[in-house]
């Protein structure tokens, strides 16, 4: 079996994972969770009580028009990650970015005053409870069995032992980048995990769907692994890098593969007879 273990993936003794959209799946949780807040309130007694306008806007709110909304919420925490200036910009958590993006986003599409200012923080908390994919628990903890396996994630460290318990993940560390005092893509973060990890960069394979979080990695020695998701990937599949990636990416597992059970395939390890 070892001899069918790709390469460069042959002496790793740790995973790190990318956990929004890799190993959660954000966007059927926020969607959903914004359609129902927006239909209760419709049906709540304090509904009567908003301005015209405001029920109006919300009534006229589609299910597709969610999906844009909660779109719009993962990308500023795109932009958000990727313009922090360790050492200059001031320090926010994830869950701060989320609760301030979506007052801006209220706002950006005129349902300021819709929520309550508890509805909207429980609103902005909705990252913490994210369905994982099918795969997610089984796998990792399939692949917990041989290697040391750990969240590197963006995302606050509350955040994410609580999706490791919401999602019975089975994480053996949760280590997000907040350790680092940067987040992804900043040199740092895959590096302090390393070291964290007691590793050497060549012993650690990042496992992600999104091929920038992987040439990242890779640029400071880590292997990489690229799972598939529906939606994740920003770069097109058209794009010259998107098509020279497959020559760098050390393992490459198809949207229609099952996900890490996959990956602990074609890393040796025995399927499970439980």
């Amino acid at each position: 079996m070892s001899s069918q273990i790709p390469e460069p993936l042959k002496d790793i003794k740790a995973l790190t994972f990318d956990v929004f959209g890799t190993v959660v799946d954000w966007r059927s949780t926020v969607h959903g969770q914004l359609i129902s807040r927006a239909r209760a309130k419709i049906g709540s007694p304090s509904f009567g009580s908003l301005p015209d306008a405001l029920k109006s806007r919300l009534r006229a709110a589609t299910d597709d028009d969610w999906a844009r909304f909660a779109q719009e919420w993962r990308d500023s925490y795109m932009v958000f990650t990727r313009s922090f200036v360790p050492g200059e910009s001031k320090w926010k958590d994830i869950d701060t970015h989320h609760y301030d993006s979506l007052i801006e986003l209220l706002h950006k599409w005129e349902l300021t005053g819709v929520f309550t200012e508890d509805e909207i923080l429980s609103l902005s908390l909705v990252w913490h409870h994210l369905k994982p994919w099918d795969d997610s628990s089984a796998g990792i903890r399939s692949l917990g069995a041989r290697f040391a396996t750990a969240t590197l994630s963006n995302g606050n460290p509350s955040l994410l032992h609580d999706l490791n318990e919401h999602g019975s993940l089975g994480f053996q560390r949760i280590m997000s980048t907040a350790e680092f005092g940067a987040y992804k893509p900043h040199p740092s973060t895959y590096l302090g995990a390393v070291k964290a990890l007691d590793c050497r960069s060549e012993q650690v394979a990042m496992v992600a769907a999104h091929l920038g979080d992987l040439q990242a990695a890779r640029s400071h020695g880590l292997r990489t692994i690229y799972v598939e998701r529906p939606q994740e990937e920003a770069w097109g599949c058209d794009e010259d890098r998107f098509k020279d990636a497959r020559g760098w990416v050390d393992l490459w597992i198809g949207e229609k593969e099952p996900g890490f059970i996959e990956v602990a395939r074609r890393l040796g390890i025995p399927k499970s007879r439980d």
